[in-house]
């Protein structure tokens, strides 16, 4: 078995992480790590159990936390979409010495519902791990339309997602069902209060995964981070609004703010 997870890393100068999010791989950040190397040092992790890195899995946050801390630049702006953001938000928390400022992408301190808090309704998840065991490639494949649903560009999200997943191994089912787990069970609203760094929330308004409405009440919660809104997007903002989304990147990184 492998131990060491899959990196890509291109480009020169401040150290940048992206962490993709449940059922993906690293291959959905290409067109955004072309862009984002012209500027700053791009390093893309296939998250455990994921792509190239399938033959390890870690089934906790903080394991998974710990594999991707063995080889990561320290010092660096740590961006994660969906799941991936709850990763890079833990690591911000409890390893702070790698992290200079953090961007979550349609990612949420916690994905289920409960009222008055909205996100995914724990159905949902219930039902997407059951479908997991009968049918592993199309409970991804309805994972992924799910994520472009709304989107003006869905057809083609899809399309760059499917053809992202496919590019690489398939995720471990182990990996996928743990993911599920944590989407499910990790809250991490009250914590994120504590984030020091500069801190950076992006959403697609149109994303029926995280909704506008997340934005909303963590504007007030963390006053000291900024949030952003991508209108035409639903949770691939990356993909939908590709220039938009890495011209406020590299804004908050030159920035901070």
């Amino acid at each position: 078995m492998s131990s060491e997870l899959y990196w890509q890393v291109t480009g020169t100068g401040q150290n940048v992480v992206l962490l993709h999010g449940w059922g993906m791989n690293g291959a959905v950040w290409q067109q955004s790590a072309d862009e984002l190397s012209q500027y700053c040092r791009v390093h893309v992790v296939d998250l455990p159990g994921y792509g190239y890195s399938s033959e390890r899995v870690e089934l906790e946050l903080d394991t998974i936390a710990k594999a991707i801390l063995e080889q990561a630049p320290k010092d660096a702006i740590w961006v994660g979409w969906s799941l991936g953001g709850l990763v890079a938000s833990h690591i911000a928390l409890h390893y702070s010495g790698y992290v200079r400022q953090l961007a979550t992408v349609a990612s949420s301190p916690k994905f289920a519902a409960q009222r008055p808090w909205r996100g995914i309704q724990p159905q949902v998840l219930d039902n997407f791990t059951e479908q997991l065991t009968e049918d592993f490639h199309g409970t991804i494949e309805r994972f992924m339309a799910l994520q472009a649903m709304g989107s003006p560009s869905a057809r083609k999200d899809v399309k760059v997602l499917k053809q992202s997943v496919l590019s690489r191994p398939s995720p471990n089912p182990q990996a996928l069902l743990a993911g599920l787990k944590l989407l499910a069970n990790v809250d991490l609203r009250q914590a994120l209060t504590e984030i020091t760094v500069p801190f950076l929330r992006m959403y697609g308004r149109l994303d029926g995964l995280v909704p506008i409405k997340v934005s909303e009440m963590l504007d007030n919660q963390y006053p000291k981070s900024r949030s952003v809104i991508f209108s035409q997007s639903s949770h691939a903002p990356f993909m939908t609004e590709p220039d938009a989304f890495c011209s406020e990147l590299v804004d908050f990184m030159h920035n901070g703010q």
